[in-house]
Formats: structure tokens, C-alpha cells, sequence
């Protein structure tokens, strides 16, 4: 019998973000540049630092449909290094995710909003982040954005 899918929700990102660099429409939608300016990383024996460093990588298609492909690293408060790579989804309402586009608040809950963050380390205490699978929930803000990660069991 194949066991039935659960997760379990095991830490937080808030992740400070810039102005978007727009390099426009490509062909295949907008390319857009998200600076990562750094954050927290917080959970239940999990607290660190999102390093200055990075960016989200988006292409919006023309219904508003977003593909996002985020690279960057946190410290944690143990000294560990943690790299992760996290490509993901966000969509909606075309009116609402205009609003997002434009640096303006949406309620998180109207907003679909996935990712699979993958991480590398060299810490042996984290190795097990690299030895699952994760899911992220996010939510956009103006100033940041918010995903709550959850390991897949």
C-alpha cells in the first residue's frame, strides 16, 4: 500500500525584496528582476539571516500568470551556510495580480501562490534539507514576501 501524502510545516522566509528591474517582453511574457535585500529565516529551532544577496527571476505572462525562479542563501544563527534555489507559481484574478505588479497590497488568500524550494549545504547538522522534499506557501507584499515551508513526508 502506498502511504498517503503529509507535510509538515518546519520554518519561515521573509525575505526583503527591491524595486523590479523589468527587461520587457521577451516573446514568451515580461521579464522581471526581484533584488533580494536580505530577511529572516524563523521556525521552531530555526532562526537565521537572508544574506543580501540574489533575486527572483520572473517571467508574467500576458493573463498574469507568473513563473518565479528565486537563488539566494541564509545564515543561520549556528554559523551554517544554507544555499537554496526555489522556482515556484503565482496567480489570480488578472486585476489583482495587476495590483501585485504595481507594489500594491492583495490579500494572500485570493492569490495562488507555490513553490519547491531546494537547498544545498555543507552543514552535516542540515543535511536532511537536502534529503527531502519541501513545498512552499507564499504571499506577496509591497516591501517583501512570505513563504512558509512545509517538508513533504
Amino acid at each position: 500500500m502506498i502511504p498517503a501524502l503529509q507535510t509538515k510545516y518546519v520554518f519561515s522566509l521573509a525575505i526583503r525584496v527591491g524595486t523590479p528591474i523589468v527587461a520587457g517582453d521577451h516573446g514568451h511574457g515580461i521579464r522581471r528582476i526581484i533584488p533580494i535585500l536580505g530577511g529572516e529565516v524563523f521556525g521552531e529551532g530555526i532562526q537565521g539571516k537572508i544574506f543580501p544577496v540574489g533575486a527572483d527571476f520572473q517571467t508574467i505572462r500576458p493573463n498574469g500568470f507568473t513563473e518565479l525562479e528565486a537563488k539566494y542563501a541564509f545564515e543561520l544563527d549556528d554559523g551554517a551556510i544554507v544555499y537554496i534555489e526555489n522556482i515556484g507559481i503565482r496567480f489570480g484574478p488578472k486585476e489583482l495580480l495587476d495590483r501585485i505588479a504595481k507594489g500594491e497590497t492583495v490579500d494572500p488568500a485570493l492569490i495562488y501562490f507555490r513553490s519547491v524550494p531546494r537547498f544545498e549545504t555543507g552543514a552535516e547538522k542540515y543535511r536532511w534539507l537536502m534529503e527531502n522534499l519541501f513545498i512552499g506557501v507564499g504571499a506577496r507584499h509591497p516591501d517583501r514576501v512570505e513563504i512558509a515551508v512545509h517538508q513533504v513526508l
